[in-house]
C-alpha cells in the first residue's frame, strides 16, 4: 500500500520515554490498519531536527517526546479544528495537540509522562479523519 502519511517522533539523545514512544509507534504501525502511516524521527539536538521541531510551530521542549502526523503530499502537517476549551479528548487529554493532528507528553499527574499505543491509535486516526476529503 502506498503510504499517505508520515508519524513524525520529536525527542532526544538519552531520552528512555523517546525510544518508548518509538518502539510502541513502530508496533502500532506494523498492524495492517495502519498500512497507509509511515515512521519518522527527529533528534531535537540536531540543526535538522530542531529546524523540524520549530516548523511545527507548536510543540513544546519541555514536552518531549511529541508526535506530529503529516501528509507525504503535500509534505505539510494535517491541521485539525477543535476548540479546546469545548471538547475533551477523553483518550490524549492534555497531551493533545489543538491545530495539529498529533500529541506531545505530558509530564503532569494526569499523564504522568506515558504515552500508551491508544493515545498513538487516536492521534493516527484523528489525523486521517481530519485529511479525509
Amino acid at each position: 500500500m502506498q503510504k499517505t502519511f508520515q508519524a513524525v517522533v520529536f525527542g532526544k539523545a538519552g531520552c528512555d520515554k523517546c525510544q518508548v514512544l518509538r518502539r510502541r509507534l513502530e508496533a502500532v504501525l506494523a498492524e495492517p490498519e495502519w498500512a497507509d502511516f509511515e515512521q519518522a524521527y527527529f533528534d531535537v539536538d540536531t540543526v535538522e531536527g530542531l529546524v523540524e521541531f520549530c516548523r511545527m510551530e507548536c510543540l513544546n521542549p519541555q514536552r518531549l517526546p511529541a508526535l506530529v502526523v503529516r501528509r507525504l503530499t503535500p509534505a505539510e502537517p494535517v491541521p485539525v479544528e477543535v476548540d479546546p476549551a469545548r471538547v475533551a479528548d477523553p483518550i490524549l487529554g492534555t497531551a493533545r495537540l489543538y491545530h495539529l493532528a498529533g500529541l506531545q507528553t505530558d509530564y503532569g499527574p494526569a499523564g504522568r509522562g506515558v504515552v500508551t499505543r491508544e493515545m498513538i491509535r487516536s492521534a493516527l486516526a484523528m489525523a486521517r479523519a481530519a485529511a479525509a476529503p
